[in-house]
Parts: structure tokens; sequence; C-alpha cells
């Protein structure tokens, strides 16, 4: 299903957004965390995207500028942040439950994407929704918390590539 709003849609990732989709990665891990160890190349990070990421994740979602109707490209194309198609950001959902992914272009924060990206994730969700965060990645906190996510576990760095420590966060629905 698409949703457009304020000029930028959302909709189902494809194959085709992989090479963007990695460039939305890798910009927003450098722009937030430039103490983050770069663990892997940009061409590993694109093969782990395309074959491990949109396949095999439960749901992947990408939020693209949308421009005149049937405007739009759904190549996945870069571009600058208002262009049409350019895509902004993306969130994955991995099993029933884990917020897996959730990364904005760095010149698209701000603008309520990343809100419309979790209320995706929230709306394909039957109940809690969990998700990891580096503990140093003040901004991602303040947003999940913003957002009704409460920390529920802290974690030295053990379970993740980049040794660093991190935080579970846990949101749960109003009945």
């Amino acid at each position: 299903m698409t949703s457009e709003h304020q000029g930028v849609r959302l909709r189902p990732a494809t194959a085709g957004d992989a090479e963007a989709v990695t460039r939305v990665f890798l910009d927003s891990r450098a722009a937030a965390m430039p103490w983050l160890p770069r663990i892997h190349s940009d061409a590993d990070t694109l093969a782990w995207i395309t074959h491990v990421v949109l396949p095999t994740s439960t749901a992947v979602w990408v939020a693209e500028a949308a421009g005149e109707a049937g405007e739009a490209g759904e190549s996945g194309e870069a571009g600058e942040a208002g262009e049409s198609g350019a895509l902004l950001g993306f969130a994955a959902l991995a099993g029933r439950d884990e917020l897996d992914h959730l990364y904005l272009r760095p010149d698209a924060l701000r603008r309520g994407i990343g809100s419309r990206l979790l209320a995706e994730v929230r709306g394909a969700v039957d109940g809690p929704v969990q998700l990891y965060v580096f503990q140093r990645n003040a901004a991602a906190r303040a947003f999940y918390e913003r957002h009704g996510f409460s920390a529920v576990a802290f974690d030295d760095g053990g379970r993740n590539e980049e040794n660093e420590p991190d935080v579970l966060y846990r949101w749960t629905p109003r009945r």
C-alpha cells in the first residue's frame, strides 16, 4: 500500500531500491554516529541490503519525495531531497515485532518522515514493538522516547558486531 502526505510518499520497498537504501543507511550512520566503527565496505553493505535486508525482512518501507501525480520514480535513485522519487528514508520490520532499521537521509530530518515510517511499522504489528538503539545515539533515543518507547534493558555491546553498548526499547499500544 502506498500513502502520500506533505510531498512524501511511503511505499513497500522493492529490490530496485537496494542502492538508494544502502546510501541512506551509510549516510545516516556517518552523520548521526561518527564515532561508530565502519565494519564493512560500501560494497559489502550493498550486498547485505540486497540479499538480506530487503528479501528476508518481514516488511520494508521506503519514504520518497513525491512529485506531481505519476511523476515519482520507483527506481530508488538517491536524488536531491526534494527531487521526485528521491529516497529519503526506510524502515524494516524483522520477525513479528522488531523494528530492525529506521534510517533517514541527514537532509530529511525533522520533517515527520521518521514518525510516518514508525507509524507504518506500528500498524503492521499486532501488539508491542521493540528495537535496539546504541546508547550513545542520543538523537535516536530521544526520538523513540517521544514516540512512547521505554528503555527496558541495557547491553554492553556484546550482542552487536560494532561492540557498542545498546538499549532495548519497547512500545506497547494502549488498549
